[in-house]
Protein backbone atom coordinates (compact mmCIF):
# COMPACT_ATOMS: atom_id res chain seq x y z
CA UNK A 1 0.00 0.00 0.00
CA UNK A 2 1.50 3.31 -1.05
CA UNK A 3 2.04 5.90 1.64
CA UNK A 4 1.50 9.57 1.11
CA UNK A 5 4.50 11.86 1.41
CA UNK A 6 4.62 13.79 4.64
CA UNK A 7 6.48 16.67 3.02
CA UNK A 8 4.37 19.80 2.82
CA UNK A 9 3.58 21.13 -0.61
CA UNK A 10 4.14 24.77 -1.35
CA UNK A 11 1.88 26.54 -3.79
CA UNK A 12 2.30 29.91 -5.42
CA UNK A 13 0.04 32.40 -3.57
CA UNK A 14 -3.11 33.01 -5.55
CA UNK A 15 -3.33 36.48 -7.03
CA UNK A 16 -6.61 38.25 -6.67
CA UNK A 17 -8.15 39.06 -10.00
CA UNK A 18 -9.63 42.41 -10.94
CA UNK A 19 -13.16 41.41 -9.96
CA UNK A 20 -12.05 40.31 -6.48
CA UNK A 21 -10.20 43.56 -5.91
CA UNK A 22 -13.26 45.48 -7.04
CA UNK A 23 -15.37 43.47 -4.57
CA UNK A 24 -12.92 44.36 -1.82
CA UNK A 25 -13.23 48.03 -2.68
CA UNK A 26 -17.00 47.83 -2.84
CA UNK A 27 -16.99 46.77 0.78
CA UNK A 28 -15.95 50.29 1.75
CA UNK A 29 -17.98 53.44 1.56
CA UNK A 30 -15.99 55.45 -0.95
CA UNK A 31 -17.08 58.81 -2.31
CA UNK A 32 -17.60 58.98 -6.08
CA UNK A 33 -14.33 59.59 -7.91
CA UNK A 34 -13.60 60.17 -11.57
CA UNK A 35 -12.13 57.17 -13.45
CA UNK A 36 -8.52 58.35 -13.14
CA UNK A 37 -8.75 58.61 -9.35
CA UNK A 38 -10.49 55.24 -9.26
CA UNK A 39 -7.53 53.80 -11.20
CA UNK A 40 -5.15 54.97 -8.46
CA UNK A 41 -7.33 53.47 -5.73
CA UNK A 42 -7.69 50.21 -7.61
CA UNK A 43 -3.97 50.06 -8.40
CA UNK A 44 -2.85 50.44 -4.80
CA UNK A 45 -5.51 48.03 -3.54
CA UNK A 46 -4.30 45.42 -6.04
CA UNK A 47 -0.69 45.98 -4.93
CA UNK A 48 -1.60 45.82 -1.24
CA UNK A 49 -3.58 42.59 -1.53
CA UNK A 50 -1.32 40.79 -4.03
CA UNK A 51 2.12 42.04 -3.06
CA UNK A 52 2.47 43.89 0.23
CA UNK A 53 0.25 41.59 2.32
CA UNK A 54 1.79 38.45 0.80
CA UNK A 55 5.43 39.46 1.36
CA UNK A 56 5.54 40.60 4.99
CA UNK A 57 9.18 39.66 5.59
CA UNK A 58 10.36 41.66 2.58
CA UNK A 59 8.52 44.78 3.65
CA UNK A 60 9.61 44.42 7.27
CA UNK A 61 13.20 44.40 6.02
CA UNK A 62 12.62 47.33 3.68
CA UNK A 63 11.10 49.30 6.56
CA UNK A 64 14.51 49.15 8.24
CA UNK A 65 16.84 49.86 5.31
CA UNK A 66 17.38 49.67 1.57
CA UNK A 67 20.36 48.13 -0.20
CA UNK A 68 19.76 48.54 -3.94
CA UNK A 69 22.28 47.07 -6.35
CA UNK A 70 21.57 49.58 -9.10
CA UNK A 71 21.28 53.29 -9.66
CA UNK A 72 19.25 53.65 -12.84
CA UNK A 73 18.84 56.69 -15.06
CA UNK A 74 15.83 56.21 -17.31
CA UNK A 75 13.45 58.26 -19.40
CA UNK A 76 10.20 59.66 -18.02
CA UNK A 77 8.37 58.02 -20.94
CA UNK A 78 5.37 56.08 -19.59
CA UNK A 79 6.21 53.07 -21.78
CA UNK A 80 9.63 52.32 -20.31
CA UNK A 81 9.31 51.82 -16.55
CA UNK A 82 12.55 50.07 -15.43
CA UNK A 83 10.76 48.23 -12.62
CA UNK A 84 8.48 46.61 -15.19
CA UNK A 85 10.86 45.87 -18.08
CA UNK A 86 13.65 44.53 -15.81
CA UNK A 87 11.31 42.95 -13.26
CA UNK A 88 12.92 44.74 -10.34
CA UNK A 89 11.34 44.20 -6.94
CA UNK A 90 11.05 46.90 -4.26
CA UNK A 91 14.48 47.66 -2.84
CA UNK A 92 16.49 46.47 -5.85
CA UNK A 93 16.94 49.73 -7.81
CA UNK A 94 17.35 53.41 -6.97
CA UNK A 95 15.73 55.32 -9.83
CA UNK A 96 16.17 58.73 -11.45
CA UNK A 97 13.94 59.49 -14.44
CA UNK A 98 13.96 62.54 -16.69
CA UNK A 99 13.38 63.61 -20.29
CA UNK A 100 15.54 61.40 -22.57
CA UNK A 101 17.39 59.72 -19.65
CA UNK A 102 20.16 62.34 -19.64
CA UNK A 103 23.00 62.90 -17.21
CA UNK A 104 24.59 66.36 -17.31
CA UNK A 105 28.27 66.96 -16.67
CA UNK A 106 29.41 67.48 -13.08
CA UNK A 107 28.26 70.78 -11.63
CA UNK A 108 28.19 71.43 -7.90
CA UNK A 109 25.18 73.69 -8.37
CA UNK A 110 23.13 70.91 -9.90
CA UNK A 111 20.82 69.89 -7.06
CA UNK A 112 18.98 67.15 -8.95
CA UNK A 113 21.14 64.62 -10.74
CA UNK A 114 24.15 65.37 -8.54
CA UNK A 115 22.10 64.74 -5.39
CA UNK A 116 20.88 61.40 -6.77
CA UNK A 117 24.41 60.28 -7.60
CA UNK A 118 25.79 61.42 -4.25
CA UNK A 119 23.12 59.64 -2.24
CA UNK A 120 23.32 56.45 -4.29
CA UNK A 121 27.10 56.16 -3.95
CA UNK A 122 27.81 57.64 -0.52
CA UNK A 123 24.73 56.56 1.43
CA UNK A 124 23.50 53.47 -0.42
CA UNK A 125 26.86 52.34 -1.83
CA UNK A 126 25.36 50.99 -5.05
CA UNK A 127 27.86 48.96 -7.10
CA UNK A 128 26.21 49.57 -10.49
CA UNK A 129 24.94 52.53 -12.49
CA UNK A 130 22.78 51.77 -15.52
CA UNK A 131 21.66 54.36 -18.08
CA UNK A 132 18.73 53.12 -20.18
CA UNK A 133 17.73 54.61 -23.53
CA UNK A 134 14.73 53.44 -25.53
CA UNK A 135 13.09 53.30 -28.92
CA UNK A 136 10.90 56.13 -30.27
CA UNK A 137 12.09 58.57 -27.61
CA UNK A 138 10.27 61.89 -27.94
CA UNK A 139 13.12 63.78 -26.30
CA UNK A 140 15.68 62.47 -28.76
CA UNK A 141 13.34 63.16 -31.68
CA UNK A 142 13.07 66.75 -30.46
CA UNK A 143 16.86 66.99 -30.11
CA UNK A 144 17.42 65.76 -33.66
CA UNK A 145 14.78 68.01 -35.24
CA UNK A 146 15.17 71.32 -33.39
CA UNK A 147 16.02 74.09 -34.21
CA UNK A 148 16.37 72.97 -37.84
CA UNK A 149 12.61 72.49 -38.15
CA UNK A 150 11.95 76.09 -36.99
CA UNK A 151 9.39 74.85 -34.45
CA UNK A 152 8.53 77.02 -31.41
CA UNK A 153 11.03 76.93 -28.55
CA UNK A 154 10.27 75.00 -25.35
CA UNK A 155 11.51 76.90 -22.30
CA UNK A 156 12.68 73.91 -20.26
CA UNK A 157 12.90 70.96 -22.63
CA UNK A 158 15.19 72.48 -25.27
CA UNK A 159 17.66 73.76 -22.70
CA UNK A 160 17.70 70.36 -21.01
CA UNK A 161 18.28 68.49 -24.27
CA UNK A 162 21.44 70.51 -24.95
CA UNK A 163 23.11 67.99 -22.62
CA UNK A 164 22.92 65.48 -25.48
CA UNK A 165 24.16 67.78 -28.26
CA UNK A 166 27.49 65.88 -28.55
CA UNK A 167 25.50 62.74 -29.39
CA UNK A 168 23.51 64.58 -32.05
CA UNK A 169 26.64 65.99 -33.66
CA UNK A 170 28.35 62.59 -33.68
CA UNK A 171 25.37 60.88 -35.31
CA UNK A 172 25.06 63.58 -37.98
CA UNK A 173 28.78 63.33 -38.75
CA UNK A 174 28.90 59.51 -38.84
CA UNK A 175 25.54 58.91 -40.55
CA UNK A 176 24.93 61.95 -42.77
CA UNK A 177 22.95 60.02 -45.38
CA UNK A 178 20.67 58.09 -42.99
CA UNK A 179 17.04 59.14 -42.95
CA UNK A 180 15.68 61.06 -39.98
CA UNK A 181 14.11 58.05 -38.25
CA UNK A 182 17.35 56.07 -38.48
CA UNK A 183 19.37 59.01 -37.17
CA UNK A 184 17.02 59.18 -34.17
CA UNK A 185 17.63 55.48 -33.51
CA UNK A 186 21.38 56.00 -33.62
CA UNK A 187 21.09 58.98 -31.30
CA UNK A 188 18.91 57.12 -28.79
CA UNK A 189 21.88 54.84 -28.19
CA UNK A 190 24.63 57.43 -28.60
CA UNK A 191 23.01 59.68 -26.00
CA UNK A 192 23.36 56.81 -23.51
CA UNK A 193 27.10 56.76 -24.20
CA UNK A 194 27.18 60.54 -23.83
CA UNK A 195 25.55 60.24 -20.40
CA UNK A 196 28.09 57.58 -19.42
CA UNK A 197 30.90 59.98 -20.38
CA UNK A 198 29.24 62.71 -18.32
CA UNK A 199 28.81 60.39 -15.35
CA UNK A 200 32.57 59.93 -15.19
CA UNK A 201 33.02 63.70 -14.67
CA UNK A 202 31.55 63.29 -11.16
CA UNK A 203 34.40 62.73 -8.67
CA UNK A 204 32.44 60.09 -6.75
CA UNK A 205 31.81 58.11 -9.93
CA UNK A 206 35.34 58.54 -11.22
CA UNK A 207 36.80 57.32 -7.94
CA UNK A 208 34.40 54.38 -7.77
CA UNK A 209 35.31 53.23 -11.27
CA UNK A 210 39.02 53.69 -10.54
CA UNK A 211 38.75 51.66 -7.33
CA UNK A 212 36.59 49.03 -9.10
CA UNK A 213 33.80 49.44 -6.58
CA UNK A 214 31.47 50.86 -9.23
CA UNK A 215 30.45 49.58 -12.66
CA UNK A 216 28.79 51.75 -15.31
CA UNK A 217 26.48 50.12 -17.84
CA UNK A 218 24.47 51.28 -20.82
CA UNK A 219 21.15 49.79 -21.88
CA UNK A 220 18.63 50.23 -24.69
CA UNK A 221 15.04 49.02 -24.56
CA UNK A 222 13.36 48.45 -27.93
CA UNK A 223 9.70 48.29 -26.99
CA UNK A 224 8.67 47.87 -30.63
CA UNK A 225 10.39 44.47 -30.92
CA UNK A 226 10.64 43.50 -27.26
CA UNK A 227 14.45 43.52 -27.04
CA UNK A 228 16.99 44.90 -24.59
CA UNK A 229 20.65 45.68 -25.32
CA UNK A 230 23.22 45.90 -22.55
CA UNK A 231 26.84 47.09 -22.65
CA UNK A 232 29.61 48.63 -20.60
CA UNK A 233 31.90 51.36 -21.85
CA UNK A 234 34.52 48.83 -22.93
CA UNK A 235 32.51 46.11 -24.68
CA UNK A 236 30.03 45.63 -27.52
CA UNK A 237 26.33 45.36 -26.66
CA UNK A 238 24.65 42.04 -26.01
CA UNK A 239 21.01 41.70 -27.04
CA UNK A 240 18.39 40.06 -24.82
CA UNK A 241 16.67 37.71 -25.53
CA UNK A 242 19.64 35.93 -27.00
CA UNK A 243 19.29 34.51 -30.48
CA UNK A 244 18.44 30.79 -30.39
CA UNK A 245 21.33 28.46 -31.25
CA UNK A 246 21.51 27.32 -34.86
Amino acid sequence: MATQSSEPTTEEPKKLIREEVTTELNGHSLPPFDPDVQRIIYGFTYFRLNNFDKNPELYKELALHQSPRFLIFACSDSRVSPDVILNFQPGEAFLARNIANLVPKYNQRDNGVGAVIEYAIKALKVPNILVIGHSRCGGIKRLMSHPEDCSPHYDFIDDWLKIALPAKVKVQEEHPHADFEKQCQYCEKESVNNSIVNLKTYPLVKNGVSEKSLQILGGYYDFVNGKFELWDYKSKPITIPFSPPK
